[in-house]
Formats: structure tokens, C-alpha cells, sequence
């Protein structure tokens, strides 16, 4: 009788070890998928942002269709990716490069530079990289606390029970700085 006490005070224990680590992993799980919201609640709003950008700039520099035609289609590319975090990177990486070169060409426009849609705009979008960047920051967090997670003894063997697997980082770099060119008059 003994035996079967203390086997069933074990196996109790065994389910409810069980029961805490499926609910971590759901825990870390959810916090991963909260994180590529927030990341794509952002890119959302960056991609609405370009064209309105993009139409401040058009008035000023017409002569630069090849660059806004760009910006159009690479914008095209990174809403297509959808929610695959490589593909949305990679063309989120490919966006920032034409909309970096779009704020160089408005230096070489003064009015424009004063405008207070374009500042606005700039604002924005300024605005907007860096809660990209807060948000990137939050869900690769979580992302390798779910991946330790997933990977630890015990919680492999439920992981990999109940389908939990190990999620890929966020990676999207930010464009290169483009230093406008000073000329300096004789």
C-alpha cells in the first residue's frame, strides 16, 4: 500500500510538472506571436508612411521617377512577404535602402526641407524606425526565450509532443546612412 501512495503522489507530481511546462511553453509561445504583431503593427504603419513621403518628395524632384518607381516596388515586396520573418527582413532591409536614398534627395531641395508635410512626414517615419527597432528588440527576446525553452531537458520531450518548435529571429538592418554631398562655393 505504501508502494502505491507513494506512486501515485509520484506520477501526481510527474503531471503536474508536465502541466507547468506545457504552460510556459504556451506562455513563451504567445509572447513570440505578441512580438511579430507589435513588429508588423510597425512595418504596417512604415509602409503606409512611404507613399505619402514619397508624394512630398515627387513635387520637388520629378526628375527622380527611377527612385520613386523603386520605393513602390520594394514597398510591393515587403508587404507580399507576409508573416515569414526572413522574407519580411530581407525586404524590409531592401525598403530601407531606397527610402534612406528619397531623404538624401530632399537635402538638395531647401523649400522642401521646410516644408512642414515633408518635416512631419520625416518625423514620422523617424519616429516609426525607432519603434520597429523596440519591437524587433521585444520579440527576438522572446523568441530565444522560447527557442531555450523548447530546447532544455525536460521541456524538449513536451516540446516536441505537443508540436512547440524553435522560431527564427527578426532581422532587419537598417539602411546605410547616406551623408549628403557638401559642396563648398569658391
Amino acid at each position: 500500500m505504501n508502494i502505491m501512495i507513494v506512486l501515485l503522489i509520484l506520477l501526481v507530481a510527474l503531471a503536474g510538472l508536465g502541466v507547468a511546462i506545457y504552460n510556459r511553453l504556451v506562455q513563451r509561445r504567445s509572447m513570440v506571436e505578441n512580438g511579430w504583431a507589435d513588429i508588423d503593427v510597425q512595418l504596417k504603419r512604415r509602409a503606409n508612411l512611404v507613399p505619402q513621403l514619397v508624394a512630398s518628395v515627387q513635387g520637388y524632384a520629378a526628375h527622380e521617377q527611377e527612385l520613386f518607381e523603386r520605393i513602390a516596388h520594394k514597398r510591393a515586396d515587403a508587404m507580399a512577404a507576409g508573416d515569414d520573418q526572413a522574407l519580411r527582413g530581407a525586404a524590409e532591409t531592401a525598403l530601407s535602402r531606397p527610402v534612406a536614398r528619397l531623404i538624401a534627395v530632399a537635402e538638395d531641395y531647401p523649400d522642401l526641407k521646410a516644408s512642414d508635410n515633408f518635416l512631419k512626414l520625416q518625423q514620422e517615419l523617424a519616429d516609426t524606425e525607432e519603434k520597429i527597432e523596440m519591437a524587433r528588440r521585444f520579440y527576438n527576446g522572446a523568441v530565444r526565450e522560447l527557442n531555450t525553452a523548447v530546447e532544455s531537458v525536460p521541456n524538449n520531450i513536451l516540446a516536441g509532443m505537443f508540436g512547440f518548435t524553435i522560431a527564427g529571429y527578426f532581422e532587419i538592418t537598417t539602411a546605410e546612412k547616406i551623408v549628403p554631398e557638401v559642396r563648398l562655393g569658391r
